[in-house]
């Protein structure tokens, strides 16, 4: 088959791509300098300011303002702050103040300092509407389960990013927060009509792209309701196109979720889905963490076959890359006209204060034992430190599965005793380990660092919305701990 550099530069222009290492390789560079729109930075791309500042860096030497992005929502889903949690709440606490004043300060803050290491793409805010308590995605990445709500703190999310010079991806489009499965590993379906996803999952992205969102991150979501048949979101014309661009009139990039997710790619593999996906409407594709240089040639090849086969056609090509370059101008222009980062390093505590809840007496605590129950991190949240931890020298993380009660009632004897969970309502034996340390010691302090849905009989229950690490220090500065209240100072 003869080689087309001009139509494979097209293809290229639809690829957001991952790689392997701390500096980017030859393949990541040649790339850029073939076309690829820009790439997508995990935590094995990340170890200091220092060097992912000198990482970004080389990625712009490559070719001009190319795409740099990552998923930093703050709160519990954190790139930059994966070594110890982020200094940013999250949406479940923002939500729970309901401030949009402090939801668009605390998005600008971050925004300034995704800028500052050469970050120009956030793929953030997550807008979804999380009214299934079981939801094992979504949680306290959602601003809550009112979609009115959502929508005045996507707005605000939208617009501090932006006013920072990164341009946001409002996401999961077209909500993922109904859902009970996870679509890193399945197909969920949302079982809902027409009119109720109107008023409920669609208001936030409503509100998004009143505000200039530049760009909206589809979900590998059914939602038959909405038509165009079975199939993921990101797959469905008639979702992208009709609904997305016509009557919602979003007129920015359409970017996919993660294309290595089996809720698109997990019957037909990747290449067949980024086709199909482009065909859809997807203007850029995130092809995931592992897709490196070899499958990404695989794509770059099925994009090009496809449109010499005619299942694809070549001005859908040319759409998609003029609207990534059109985002990269933005970008640019961002740049020359964006005004100095604020003195607002704070913003994230305060917040995180704002947001915690305490129902009971919260007694005052002397020598606590504290308890974290621990609980699975899903795949978008990854490994990332969470609880009391830091400041409680007394603490010890059990599982529920295998360690035993008796033994911690024994070690907490004769001592205040402080449990820490994480959406204690989807597991039952975090409930029952909970509830067996309460039994002898009904004065409690619960603290729930995920969604406050499952409340056991204790002395005090305190409610954080999010296990970021201003969350905990939140918590413990209100629990008494001197290093905390010194941290904080």
């Amino acid at each position: 088959m003869p080689h087309d550099p001009t139509l494979e530069r097209l293809a290229n222009a639809t690829l957001l791509v991952p790689f392997e290492s701390l500096q980017a390789p030859r393949w990541i560079l040649d790339g850029l300098a073939d076309g690829i729109s820009g790439v997508c930075l995990f935590h094995n791309n990340l170890e200091s300011p220092e060097q992912v500042t000198a990482l970004n860096a080389s990625l712009c030497e490559a070719t001009d303002t190319p795409l740099i992005s990552l998923d930093e929502e703050g709160g519990d889903v954190t790139r930059i702050g994966q070594a110890r949690g982020s200094d940013y709440p999250g949406n479940a606490a923002l939500g729970a103040v309901d401030d949009p004043d402090l939801t668009r300060a605390t998005l600008r803050a971050l925004g300034h300092q995704l800028s500052g290491l050469g970050f120009n793409l956030d793929l953030a805010p997550s807008v979804d509407v999380n009214v299934a308590d079981d939801n094992p995605v979504i949680g306290t990445r959602s601003f809550g389960a009112d979609a009115e709500l959502v929508a005045r703190h996507a707005a605000a999310s939208v617009r501090g990013l932006q006013e920072a010079g990164v341009a946001a991806c409002a996401k999961h489009f077209p909500g993922h927060g109904a859902t009970s499965q996870d679509s890193h590993h399945t197909l969920p379906r949302v079982e809902a009509d027409a009119d109720l996803l109107h008023r409920r999952e669609l208001l936030p992205f409503r509100a998004a792209i009143d505000a200039g969102v530049r760009s909206i991150l589809t979900a590998h979501i059914e939602l038959p309701g909405l038509g165009g048949g079975d199939g993921p979101a990101t797959l469905n014309q008639a979702l992208l196109n009709e609904l997305l661009r016509g009557e919602l009139g979003f007129d920015g990039v359409v970017v996919s979720d993660a294309m290595d997710m089996r809720g698109v790619s997990g019957e037909i593999g990747i290449p067949e889905a980024s086709v199909l996906a482009v065909a859809a409407g997807c203007d850029l594709l995130c092809l995931g963490r592992f897709v490196y240089a070899d499958q990404v040639a695989q794509v770059r090849t099925a994009l090009v076959e496809a449109v010499r086969e005619g299942r694809l056609a070549g001005e859908r090509l040319e759409e998609a890359a003029d609207r990534n370059a059109r985002l990269r101008q933005w970008i640019r222009d961002s740049a020359e006209g964006r005004a100095d980062a604020e003195d607002n390093e704070r913003v994230g505590l305060t917040g995180a204060r704002r947001a915690v809840r305490v129902d009971g007496d919260l007694p005052p605590l002397e020598n606590p034992y504290v308890v974290e129950v621990d609980a699975p991190a899903g795949v978008a949240v990854g490994d990332v430190p969470w609880g009391l931890g830091p400041w409680f020298s007394d603490t010890v993380r059990v599982s529920p599965e295998t360690d035993d009660p008796t033994a911690v009632l024994t070690a907490a004897s004769g001592r205040d005793l402080v449990v820490v969970v994480r959406d204690a309502h989807r597991y039952p034996t975090a409930q029952a380990f909970v509830n067996a340390l309460i039994s002898a010691y009904p004065k409690a302090v619960v603290v729930e660092m995920g969604l406050p849905i499952w409340r056991p009989d204790c002395g005090a229950y305190v409610s954080t919305y999010g296990a970021a690490h201003v969350n905990g220090l939140s918590a413990a500065e209100l629990l008494g701990s001197t290093g905390a209240l010194e941290a904080a100072r």
